[in-house]
Order: structure tokens, then C-alpha cells, then sequence
């Protein structure tokens, strides 16, 4: 996929990328988290499952009675399942206990080898039908409802997807949930095109071929993915063969990854740790919805975290039930992951076909099909890569203080004459940067005899010198064969900046004790001590 961006993008990509070529393996976006959802059709609203009864000829307040024989059917078959790889059901009671360290212990003793690996059961939360009765109409239906009833989960390890999970509830309408990761999936594609590569837990740390892994990770084969879905459907909730319609499965939650592989932890730490508190202070609402291609509303919603942990730290950017996630993979990998709950939020364009049965094409919501997973990647992908390239603008000040030195440095001419550097905060000095800050100069630019109108107190001779300092330092640039002058972008930043810091921080700061007394007589006690 081409690397897509503006010239602000551009640039950050050859900042990023370039600059730290000798230092970068490879670069890789894939998808990481998936969870699909599965809706059997034959029960996928209150009228399809009330036609369900009406065929079987089960009134609506018997709906217990026609659905307890399949609870069993999912019951027994968890069981024989269990009974026949040699498993025993772990019931959890407590929910706190996180279900991937339990199958994280099991891993650790039998290995990564595909099979069924643990079965675990919880009472949790659905959705579930409930009867209803109008008197003035006399008429019974049923509605969706809230309750609780048994869930399996049955973790695995798939040849393909790697370990997964499926989640089989024990009442109607019986959506499954299927989870797994995209790293795995794209690493089974790798092995069958004979590309070499080296994974630590789910993240690539070595490739082969990293453009024609970035290739295999595109070209996604979502309909091999539904053949596999509809036979764990088949396989673990058996309610499901006695409707021909079968599952429609959706994207439940995305996670997609772009990672930029070093070569050594030590390379990366000291890029991480200042582009990370950059972020976390410089990444606005509006540059939130810049990443996501999206325009910022009123009502958008948004908010930015920084957490520390044992492994590390991570900078979190939500976006209405988007979010946008940097943090140091195992110290080797800055990874850039994007995480969407709700698919429709992107927008393409796509065949629309209407009730009606026509049909037009236009910009709409994203479906939530499986099907989708394709445009999906390209969406995601280009958010990451948007955020990508606005960090690439804050990883290294390195250059910005060489600047800034050159301009607060003695400088030299040719005849080794020394001129010495700006002051912003002299008064010299800045009655020469409030001249150059004039509007009138920018379109056709400055000359010495404007200046001298400005300045009248100077001379012609010190109008001349201060053009010539300016000229050493950086600070302005002369148009060929004239004598007029233009300020260059980093003058225009830097006087700018100077001006903004000595009037809004500098002089409110020093104003005299006094002033601030009455602050500190409402300060905490803490602050009253560290003031005297």
C-alpha cells in the first residue's frame, strides 16, 4: 500500500524514516485485535424469532420451553467437547480473573501446537427475548430484553489464526463472539509464501521480505475467513445447523497496528520518551480528527492519556470510540495502533441499494460485513500513518537548537570579523525585532532605508551592521542583484516566539513580591513553604 499523505505528511515520513535509516529494520501495518460477532439470522430480531415459534407453533410465552432444548444441545456438546480432547470446563465465578492469564498458564505447559487448548464457563450479561402482551390490541409479541444466562468460551489454537477463542451463549438469540489476532493470521500466510521472519509474542521483530509481508497483510482473503467462521459456528454451537440461513458475522472491534522495527532498544528509547510527552501535550481535537480523515464538530468528543506501567508507558488518544495508541513494543518497536468499536464511523464510497430496491452510488458508512475488513485496512492504515507523520514533526529538537544556538552565538564573516549574537530579551535588540515584525515587509520585503524610517535613532552605518548580523545569523536572506531583504521561516518562528514568551511569561513573572502576597496567602501549605 503507497504511503499517502500531505506535504506536512511528506516530510514528517522523511524525518521519521530516513533520518533513522540506519537504525530501522523494516516497517509492517497489520491488523492486531479483531472480534467478530455472529447473528444467527433465523433469530436476529424480535420478528424473525416470533416467526421462529409461529412455524413451530410455540406461543410467545412459551418461548422457554422451545428454547431449553437448546440450551442443552449447547450444554452437552461443551461437555463431550471437553470429554473428548481430556479437558475439565473451568466455571469462573469471580470476573475480575482475567481469562487470558488462565489460558496464558495452560499455553505455558502444552505448547503453542494447534488443538483445542482450555474451556471456560461464566455466567455473564446478553441480550435475551422477552414476551410482551398489548390488552387494548390483545395481541403478544416479544422485544429485546437485558438478562443473564451461561457463556462458553473455548480457546484454541487455529493453523491459521493462531489462538482464538469462540464465545457460545446458552440462550437465544445465541450470538457467537469470535476473537483473534491479525499478526498470527498474516504469519500463516508468510509460512505458505516461504517468508522467513521471527515473531516475539504478536509483533514481527524480523522479516524476510518486509514489502512483500506488507503486500500478504493488504491482500486479506475474507472469504476463507468466513468458510472458517461458519465451522466454528457449526462446531461449538449446534443450535445454529437447524436454521439453513446460518450466521451474518460483523466486526465487533478492529485493531489495527503499523509498527517501525530498530534494530536496538537503546535506539529507540531516547526517540520514544521525548516524542511520547510531545504528544501527549501538542495533540489537539482538531489534529484528533485530522488523523481520522474526519471534520471536527461541535459535539466531537475527545481526550488524551498518558499511563505508566512496569513495561512501560503509552500515549492514548480517544476520539468518540476511536482511538489512537503509541507505546514502545518489547523496547524494539514504536507501534502505532488504532482501535475502532464502531466501523461505521468511516465513510466511503460504495453501493448504496435502498428499500426500494434501487440502488445509487455515493459516500456512506462503512457496513459492518466482514466483508468490509478490506476497505477497513485501507482506513485504518492511513489513520495510523496520519499520526505517524505528525509525530515524525516532534521526535528530534535537535536541529531547532542548533538553530537556536546559531542565532544567540557570536558568528563570523569572511574576514574572520566576529558579530556578536541576538538578545530577544535586550532592549537593542528587540526594537530591531519589532521592526522586522512589521506586516509591510512581507510582501516585498525590507530594505535599509525602510528600516532606517523605523529605527530613525540608528545610523546608516549601524542600520548596515545590524543587516549584516542579521544576514550571518540566519535571520534574513537578500534577493539576488537588489538591495532588498526577506525574512527566512526560521526568523519568523523565532521572533515570534521571543516576543510571545517575554510578554505573556517573561515580564508578568517579575512583577514585584507584593503583587503575588495574596496568592500565596490562599496557596496550599505546601506551596506557602516552597515560596518562603
Amino acid at each position: 500500500m503507497p504511503w499517502q499523505g500531505d506535504s506536512i505528511g511528506m516530510s514528517a515520513k522523511e524525518g521519521l524514516l530516513t533520518r533513522y535509516a540506519d537504525k530501522v529494520v523494516g516497517t509492517l501495518g497489520c491488523y492486531d485485535r479483531l472480534v467478530l460477532s455472529g447473528t444467527l439470522l433465523a433469530m436476529a430480531h424480535p420478528k424473525a424469532m416470533a416467526e421462529v415459534l409461529f412455524r413451530a407453533g410455540v406461543r410467545c410465552f412459551d418461548l422457554g420451553q422451545y428454547l431449553e432444548p437448546l440450551r442443552e444441545q449447547v450444554r452437552h456438546n461443551a461437555e463431550d467437547i471437553a470429554a473428548k480432547h481430556g479437558l475439565k470446563i473451568q466455571y469462573l465465578q469471580d470476573r475480575h480473573i482475567r481469562k487470558e492469564a488462565i489460558v496464558s498458564e495452560v499455553l505455558a505447559q502444552r505448547g503453542p501446537m494447534p488443538g483445542l487448548v482450555h474451556i471456560i464457563s461464566a455466567m455473564e450479561t446478553c441480550t435475551k427475548y422477552s414476551p410482551w402482551y398489548d390488552k387494548a390490541s390483545g395481541k403478544t409479541g416479544l422485544k429485546f430484553a437485558s438478562g443473564k444466562c451461561l457463556h462458553y468460551y473455548f480457546y484454541f489454537v487455529d493453523a491459521e489464526l493462531g489462538l482464538a477463542y469462540v464465545r457460545v451463549p446458552t440462550w437465544a438469540p445465541f450470538r457467537l463472539q469470535v476473537w483473534f489476532n491479525g499478526h498470527h493470521w498474516l504469519a500463516s500466510r508468510l509460512r505458505e509464501a516461504k517468508v522467513s521472519f521471527r515473531m516475539d509474542d504478536t509483533a514481527f521483530v524480523e522479516l524476510g521480505d518486509w514489502p512483500r509481508a506488507q503486500k500478504l497483510s493488504d491482500d486479506l482473503s475474507v472469504f476463507g475467513l468466513h468458510q472458517k467462521l461458519e465451522a466454528f459456528g457449526r462446531r461449538y454451537c449446534p443450535p445454529c445447523t437447524q436454521f439453513a440461513q446460518g450466521y451474518h458475522w460483523s466486526i465487533m472491534q478492529a485493531e489495527y497496528a503499523l509498527d517501525v522495527v530498530f534494530k536496538r532498544a537503546e535506539d529507540l528509547k531516547p526517540i520514544y520518551e521525548e516524542i511520547s510527552r510531545q504528544a501527549m501535550l501538542t495533540v489537539k481535537i482538531d489534529e484528533m480528527a485530522r488523523f481520522w480523515d474526519k471534520r471536527l464538530s461541535p459535539a466531537a468528543q475527545a481526550a488524551t492519556r498518558f499511563v505508566t506501567r512496569v513495561e512501560g508507558t503509552c500515549v492514548r488518544h480517544h476520539f468518540g470510540r476511536q482511538s489512537l495508541k503509541m507505546y514502545d513494543r518489547g523496547g524494539r518497536i514504536l507501534r502505532i495502533e488504532a482501535t475502532s468499536n464502531d466501523i461505521t464511523f468511516f465513510r466511503h464510497y460504495r453501493k448504496v441499494e435502498h428499500k426500494n430496491g434501487s440502488s445509487e452510488h455515493k459516500v456512506a458508512a462503512l457496513k459492518k460485513s466482514i466483508y468490509s475488513l478490506t476497505d477497513l485496512d485501507e482506513l485504518m492504515a492511513a489513520a495510523c500513518r496520519r499520526y505517524l507523520d505528525f509525530i515524525g514533526t516532534l521526535e528530534d529538537h535537535s536541529a531547532q537548537r542548533h538553530d537556536l544556538d546559531h542565532i544567540s552565538r557570536t558568528a563570523h564573516d569572511q574576514r574572520d570579523r566576529s558579530w556578536r549574537g541576538f538578545n530577544f530579551f535586550l532592549t537593542e535588540d528587540l526594537s530591531v525585532i519589532l521592526a522586522l515584525l512589521r506586516g509591510e515587509f512581507a510582501l516585498n520585503g525590507l530594505s535599509g532605508r525602510r528600516l532606517r524610517r523605523l529605527l530613525p535613532q540608528k545610523t546608516p552605518g549601524q542600520i548596515g551592521r545590524i543587516l549584516k548580523r542579521l544576514r550571518l545569523h540566519g535571520l534574513i536572506r537578500r534577493v539576488g542583484h537588489t538591495y532588498r531583504y526577506y525574512l527566512t521561516s526560521l526568523a519568523r518562528r523565532a521572533l515570534i516566539v521571543a516576543r510571545k514568551l517575554t510578554e505573556h511569561l517573561i515580564i508578568p513573572t517579575l512583577q514585584p513580591a507584593a503583587a503575588w502576597r495574596p496568592l500565596y496567602q490562599n496557596s496550599c501549605a505546601f506551596c506557602a513553604g516552597f515560596h518562603r
